[in-house]
């Protein structure tokens, strides 16, 4: 896809000397990858506490009975 986008020239320089990569849409990608990958991290973070468990529930107990 292309898309016409105006970044800070010195972020880009900076995020390619950091990245180690070779062009800017690999830079854009990485930085998209990470970002999505924050994003549902932060959602798996939002269940925190929100799952109730069975605090007498025994898995050695599920083990044995196979």
């Amino acid at each position: 896809m292309v898309t016409n986008l105006e970044i800070d020239e010195n972020l880009i320089k900076e995020a390619l000397k950091l990245g180690g990569h070779l062009t800017k849409d690999a830079v854009i990608e990485e930085a998209l990858r990470e970002y999505v990958q924050c994003r549902k991290q932060l959602k798996i973070l939002e269940l925190f506490g929100t799952i109730e468990y069975d605090d007498n529930f025994d898995y050695k107990q599920q083990r044995r009975s196979r």
